[in-house]
């Protein structure tokens, strides 16, 4: 990690020889990475690598098989949950299930380390949720049933909530999916928004890598197993290191323009994804 000498933010994540795998058996081993506060961390490689396994044991989610994750340099197996619920938001890819709630009552969830026991809620936390659902601009379908809406809708409520907790770090499994263009260009643009103003950390996955190159500010390939290599985006986005992390015929990743060459063609035809 020598190359991030220059980043001298808080330290809000750390592993050290993490293992992360389910029911006990290993999917990915030897994991050293770490999150600076105003930083961009994306995590890509090919499907079924392990990135939404490691993001799941970091959010506490999945049990550590092996090795340490570290919250602001405390173990997470010493965190409380509410300890780790305001340095940690969660945004994953699970389908949430919800009966008669609303947009503004699902977003109101991210207040809950702060409502107390009986978690009622404040004129200050209904005023967050304004603010949240304002910056992912939602707040004109505060009063709509969220299971009435569009995929790409629910994506960013559900973000509004994660930034509605108010956390030190914003773990974001596909934050991009389901949205078209336009929103994921905006969903991104507030995450560097929150990191760059607010000085939070950002741990994600993407598979959109035009998205990820431009987003990041650190990218941690995964494949077979292991961490394949960390670096900046100049660093990985060079057509020998996708060609290699995505199992590409040489040549096939256009470093230049972020395209890959189509099969059959000369190189005039490209495509935008890896």
């Amino acid at each position: 990690m020598d190359s991030r000498a220059d980043l001298t933010n808080e330290t809000l994540v750390t592993t050290r020889d993490l293992v992360v795998g389910y029911e006990g058996r290993s999917l990915v081993a030897g994991i050293a990475l770490q999150v600076c506060q105003g930083q961009i961390v994306t995590l890509i490689g090919p499907n079924g690598a392990g990135k939404s396994t490691i993001l799941k044991t970091i959010a506490g989610h999945l049990d550590v098989l092996g090795g340490c994750v570290f919250l602001s340099g405390k173990d997470l197996r010493d965190v409380t949950v509410r300890e780790r619920s305001r340095e940690l938001s969660v945004m994953l890819t699970d389908r949430v299930r919800t009966e008669l709630l609303t947009c503004a009552d699902i977003v109101e969830m991210g207040r809950y380390p702060y409502t107390g026991r009986l978690g009622i809620a404040t004129l200050t936390d209904r005023q967050k949720v304004r603010e949240a659902m304002e910056l992912l601009q939602v707040w004109d379908l505060r009063d709509r049933d969220f299971m009435q809406l569009s995929d790409g809708q629910r994506q960013r409520v559900l973000l509004a909530r994660a930034v509605c907790q108010e956390p030190s770090t914003l773990v974001l499994d596909e934050p991009t999916s389901h949205l078209d263009v336009r929103y994921q260009i905006e969903l991104l643009s507030v995450l560097r928004h929150l990191a760059r103003e607010r000085g939070l950390g950002i741990l994600m996955t993407l598979h959109e890598l035009p998205l990820a190159r431009r987003a990041s500010d650190w990218l941690v390939c995964v494949k077979e197993g292991k961490v394949a290599l960390q670096g900046t985006p100049e660093q990985v986005f060079v057509s020998s290191v996708i060609d290699a992390l995505f199992d590409l015929e040489p040549g096939t990743y256009d470093a230049l323009t972020g395209d890959v060459t189509l099969p059959g063609t000369s190189g005039q035809n490209r495509g935008a994804d890896a």
